[in-house]
């Protein structure tokens, strides 16, 4: 086996001369926030996920919480999420004043399982839930249509939880490719810009929608609840004049952190087939080996390389006595102290714990040499052999 040159982590950015150049220049320009980079990532990104609208924030989960209050979560209104994603995704529903509820995954995918999805609302009496925010786990799309047909079924919105699968997609009953984000099976999209995501503006969030109210509604609450908009007013001093129409919050973007993020799509859907690639060559050397390896499903947005093993916590080890450094994603939301002291218990979604249990995840990201990527496949190989 050859020698690895250096620590391997799971993710990382990839910082090119071109997104260096970007900054700079934001540097030197007369804005580095409220500037014009703002608008142009904006409209860059929602165009490359085929959304009319995009919003940019400081962060994925400042992304989350202006769209639950955008949708207007009322305060004991429940809201169904997935017990496997970060907590983010179930701690925007409480930052509403709404209530979390959970539906457990499929064991194949990681992503929550939609026919326990129909039970929970067919057996829950009408208005019981008023939202539904599935995960994109791993970069694996959600069948967002059946979600939106549930939805409407049972009058919920819907918001995507989008920040492992910017560039996924998803084959809609039409037989035509469906984009993560694009906003035709849900009311809002979110995504992340952290660093280890697909593009990373060193913290940041986008939220696309296909519905201008609720665009002018997030625009609003990103920045205060703030508007200096003529047509808004109820009174006009002057130039100067502004007003606070509601209690918004500061979830701005820099233009700084906007000018990497633009400068980081350019190679968005190219980092997206490097993802894929990396994910077949897996697939081919480790079949065989003891381990589940995830669903090899079109449109996968690869942020994770999640595979499943009785020896997780061996192979954990191993691999970081090697440096390489995978990652276990995620602990489930309902194991979490704060959690658990809102009712909820070891044993009550069985397939997230059990996933949670044997899943661990394998370096991913485009910048990963030929030479890393080999190192790490034989560890894998070498610990089971």
């Amino acid at each position: 086996m050859q020698q690895n040159s250096g620590p391997i982590p799971y993710g990382r950015q990839e910082i090119t001369q071109a997104d260096i150049d970007a900054v700079v220049e934001a540097l030197q320009s007369d804005y580095l926030t409220g500037g014009p980079r703002i608008g142009k990532f904006e409209e860059a990104f929602a165009q490359y996920v085929d959304a009319p609208y995009a919003v940019a924030v400081s962060s994925g989960t400042a992304a989350l919480h202006l769209c639950t209050l955008a949708l207007g979560i009322q305060p004991g209104q429940k809201v169904i999420t997935s017990p496997l994603t970060f907590a983010a995704s179930a701690n925007c529903i409480l930052y509403a004043g709404g209530e979390v509820d959970f539906v457990d995954i499929d064991p194949r995918t990681g992503l929550m399982d939609l026919d326990l999805l129909e039970e929970k609302l067919h057996q829950a009496e009408a208005g019981t839930y008023a939202g539904i925010i599935p995960v994109n786990y791993a970069g694996h799309p959600v069948d967002m249509e059946r979600v939106a047909n549930l939805a409407k079924r049972h009058g919920c919105w819907v918001l995507e939880d989008a920040c492992h699968a910017p560039g996924g997609y998803f084959i809609n009953q039409a037989q035509e490719v469906s984009k993560v984000g694009n906003g035709l099976f849900t009311d809002l999209a979110m995504f992340s810009l952290h660093p280890v995501k697909h593009i990373a503006a060193g913290e940041g969030g986008v939220i696309t929608t296909r519905d201008p109210k609720l665009y002018e509604q997030l625009v609003l609450l990103r920045s205060h609840g703030i508007t200096r908009d003529r047509s808004r007013l109820t009174e006009d001093h002057g130039g100067w004049y502004y007003e606070m129409q509601e209690l918004g919050f500061n979830y701005r973007l820099t233009d700084i952190q906007a000018a990497l993020a633009h400068s980081q799509l350019a190679n968005a859907a190219s980092g997206v087939e490097r993802r894929r690639e990396i994910a077949a060559h897996y697939r081919e050397v480790w079949k065989g080996l003891p381990i589940q390896l995830p669903e090899n499903v079109e449109g996968h947005a690869y942020h994770l390389f999640v595979i499943r093993t009785e020896r997780r916590k061996e192979l954990y080890n191993f691999m970081r006595s090697h440096k390489v450094f995978v990652q276990v994603h995620y602990i489930p939301v309902h194991y979490q102290p704060y959690y658990q002291r809102l009712g909820w218990k070891k044993g009550d979604f069985p397939h997230s714990e059990a996933f949670y249990n044997g899943c661990l995840s394998m370096p991913m990201y485009p910048s990963i040499s030929d030479e890393s990527l080999k190192f790490a496949t034989q560890i894998v190989q070498s610990f089971f052999h």
